[in-house]
């Protein structure tokens, strides 16, 4: 069945408007985000720009520490001192926070008459079209009136149309008088100046202001607004402005609503813009110019937009029949609408929200943080054909690399670069201000390095000599901060010192403490940025023979992989957190940290390394028996652990309680948050860790094998997928009946394809012109499956036919 015969499978519908935000529908540019509530004759916009940032470039330059507070912290961690280790930890925080991603504003358009009672009321999120709508029918008319909206990318505008609405009169929504489409209503979530006039039979509104000098969070939460004003320029400090233009006229199409919107920021070393006028004109513009245009062109331009990304991938498991499916199906799709809506060449990456944030004071700043919830956001972005839409990611991480060299000078001195577990807008480097256990963390550009390697993993055929260039240089400053980070253990080995397990804590003599040496998670960032530099520069070195060497580099990073002291098993047959056997703090801890090797690595598989896959099952069940999972973003983790460890019981339950139990009615991933009224907060992190975890039950790439259908959950009993890919740069489609495969093609993205498959399916191979392939058996293999291989040509598409031998 194609996309077109089950549009069905690509809606989200409700059949009541959102009282909340996290119930929200989430349209999106990648610039300009919405979230709308699906009201009766009027709509809630809650509005957001990705660049809208509180603080401005000094918020992210910190005092340094002194220098032998790292020093004396690494001899205490060496003399098993917890105590002092401790205390020289805190001494080596910084005393900032980094900056909070920032609303624009709540708009409020009443676009119709507001009928005491309706039937049939109907909302929908259409995901592959990119549209939100709302349906309703008052008691005394045979019409079906509402809202259609849309974020247009080309165009860089919302726009929003009344349908069966009644005619438009541009002089009572300047008057705000009680009829059909009489006003748009704004709150401002920061002091704001609104102008409202009727121009060329258009009702005009045009908000400005600017955003808070400075948000600190936690229990003394400080918000302070700019008292300043603009050079000549007409430039801050702090406190960017913003611009807002809204515009209400009737079409043919019906009335409708335009809505464009600009910030003052201007690059994170740049003075920001408070120009407001100036911004004010810019969205003026975009307005101005979409208004030339009828919305049936709009709309079309949008949607063929929208869909050149969304229509790359299909999941389809309607036929299996299952209420349980078809909600994963649902929450599949949902997961790529979002980061097409959310992220986009050009734009900022998602944030712990997405683009969507409606609280000048957000939950943990609606900031990037890197300890698990930037990497999961873009965990679906290479599997799913989204790798271009995590171009902001490779840009940041790019800019990171840089800015964290002043941090690894004056918190450890080291050379390189250095980042810590949350940065922002402005590239905050430093460990912030609060508590060792999340604060102390210099791992995160290891990590974020990963997603560039991973780029250059997915990709087919010869690695491009531009993404070399641009994951070289990455690595390069992790490895020479990870080198100078390795001490040396008693037996000799290197371990990171300090180290800590994101947010996690240990327990000695009924003390709890963070930072330690060698934690695993460290240990296998290590391994894994040192190794993939030293790829990457023996690939440079071919591709480039006349390029400037790093001999000595290379040298020092080859000696270190050698010599790392290998992630431990314990007594009980566990993968250890830390160094040695540790009481965890919370054994249950929401952080799967130490299961990194298994994913989103791809060191631990059960051909290289069968202890530790062993061991990394038992440490996960450990940690599940005690609660693990609660919030949205941990089960989602669960679900990627589980898809690798190949436990089709474990991926439906950890599904059943992602969609069921975390999220919303709108299908938004839920953090517990239960000092807001909802009682949770809306982290998109979920939903996409989520998504990348589904495309891992149908195809995995990463243990040198196109494996089909790994971890097939029980519900899923029949379906198919396609576009899906996976390392090598393969690019698969797949389909199956009552849990057996009975078909698949796989397009080469290397000149060998070597096929995982349940051991004894009987398949043959065809290449594009029908003639079979022969294929030799080749292993090792997982237990329970089978290896078959066959040369192949690059980008040629082979079927592999269930039922030939």
């Amino acid at each position: 069945m194609s996309s077109d015969d089950a549009v069905g499978r690509h809606l989200v519908e409700l059949d009541e408007p959102s009282g909340t935000f996290i119930d929200s529908f989430l349209v999106g540019n990648g610039t300009l985000g919405a979230a709308l509530r699906g009201g009766v004759g009027s709509e809630v916009f809650d509005l957001n720009l990705d660049t809208l940032w509180s603080g401005g470039p000094a918020t992210a330059v910190v005092d340094p520490p002194d220098p032998e507070t790292v020093v004396r912290l690494r001899e205490a961690i060496a003399a098993g001192d917890h105590a002092e280790a401790d205390r020289l930890a805190r001494a080596n925080l910084s005393d900032r926070w980094v900056q909070s991603y920032q609303p624009l504003a709540r708009l409020t358009w009443a676009y119709g008459p507001v009928p005491e009672h309706v039937t049939g009321y109907r909302r929908t999120l259409d995901l592959r079209r990119a549209v939100a709508s709302v349906r309703y029918a008052p008691p005394d008319a045979s019409a079906h009136p509402g809202l259609d909206v849309f974020v247009s990318a080309p165009a860089a505008v919302l726009v929003a149309t009344a349908v069966e609405c009644g005619v438009f009169a541009p002089e009572e929504a300047l008057e705000g008088a009680n009829s059909p489409h009489s006003t748009v209503g704004v709150e401002g979530a920061h002091p704001f100046v609104i102008q409202r006039e009727v121009r060329d039979g258009a009702a005009w509104t045009v908000v400005t202001g600017r955003v808070p000098v400075l948000v600190t969070p936690g229990p003394d939460e400080v918000v302070r607004y700019p008292d300043d004003s603009p050079d000549a320029a007409g430039t801050v400090p702090a406190g960017m402005g913003f611009a807002l233009v809204a515009c209400v006229e009737q079409t043919a199409d019906g009335a409708r609503l335009i809505v464009a919107a600009e910030s003052g920021f201007r690059g994170p070393a740049e003075r920001p813009s408070a120009d407001v006028g100036s911004l004010a004109a810019v969205a003026g513009a975009r307005v101005e110019a979409a208004r030339r245009r009828t919305t049936a062109d709009l709309r079309v331009e949008h949607e063929l937009d929208h869909r050149s990304y969304y229509d790359r991938v299909d999941l389809d498991l309607s036929a299996s029949g299952d209420p349980a499916a078809a909600a994963a199906e649902r929450y599949f799709h949902l997961g790529r609408y979002l980061m097409i809506a959310g992220s986009r060449p050009g734009t900022q990456p998602l944030n712990l929200q997405g683009i969507w944030n409606a609280d000048p004071t957000p939950p943990w700043s609606c900031d990037w943080t890197t300890n698990v919830n930037l990497p999961m956001a873009y965990w679906p972005a290479e599997p799913t054909g989204l790798a271009d839409l995590a171009e902001p990611l490779f840009g940041l991480v790019t800019d990171l690399a840089d800015a964290g060299r002043r941090t690894a000078r004056d918190f450890y001195g080291t050379r390189g670069s250095a980042v810590h577990h949350n940065t922002d807008l402005w590239q905050f480097t430093a460990p912030v201000a609060g508590e060792p256990k999340w604060s102390s963390w210099p791992s995160a550009l290891p990590w974020l390095a990963a997603h560039l390697g991973d780029h250059l993993d997915f990709g087919a055929g010869p690695h491009p000599q531009a993404d070399v260039a641009a994951a070289l240089p990455v690595h390069r400053a992790a490895v020479e901060h990870t080198l100078d980070m390795l001490v040396a253990d008693g037996d000799g080995a290197l371990v990171v010192s300090p180290s800590s397990s994101p947010e996690h804590t240990f327990v000695v003599d009924g003390q709890e403490y963070a930072v330690d040496a060698g934690c695993a998670m460290d240990q296998e960032l290590a391994a894994e940025v040192l190794g993939r530099y030293l790829a990457l520069t023996e690939h440079a070195t071919v591709a480039e023979p006349g390029r400037p060497s790093d001999d000595d580099l290379t040298a020092r990073a080859r000696d270190a992989l050698d010599r790392l002291r290998p992630v431990q098993v314990g007594p009980g047959g566990d993968l250890l957190e830390y160094m040695t056997e540790r009481i965890p703090g919370e054994p249950g801890h929401r952080h799967l940290s130490h299961l990194y090797g298994l994913y989103p690595g791809t060191r631990i598989t059960e051909t290289r390394t069968p202890e530790h896959f062993e061991a990394a099952r038992t440490a996960l069940t450990l940690r599940l028996d005690q609660g693990s999972g609660y919030t949205g973003w941990s089960q989602a983790w669960i679900l990627c652990l589980a898809a690798r460890l190949r436990d089709p019981a474990l991926a439906e339950r950890s599904l059943a309680i992602l969609i069921e139990d975390l999220s919303s009615a709108s299908l938004l991933d839920l953090h517990p948050a239960e000092w807001l009224p909802e009682g949770w907060v809306f982290q998109i992190d979920g939903n996409l860790g989520g998504t990348a975890g589904m495309a891992e039950l149908l195809v995995q790439g990463h243990d040198d094998a196109v494996s089909l259908l790994p971890t097939l959950p029980p519900s899923w009993s029949t379906g198919r997928a396609r576009g899906l890919r996976c390392r090598g740069g393969h690019v698969v489609d797949v389909a199956w009946r009552d849990g057996a495969l009975t078909g698949a093609t796989v397009t080469a993205g290397g000149h060998r394809v070597i096929l995982d498959v349940t051991l004894g399916t009987s398949v043959g191979v065809r290449d594009a012109s029908g003639a079979p392939v022969a294929t030799l058996p080749v292993g090792p293999a997982p237990s329970d499956r089978m290896r078959l291989a066959w040369d192949a040509i690059v980008g040629e598409r082979y079927t592999v036919i269930q039922g030939q031998a």
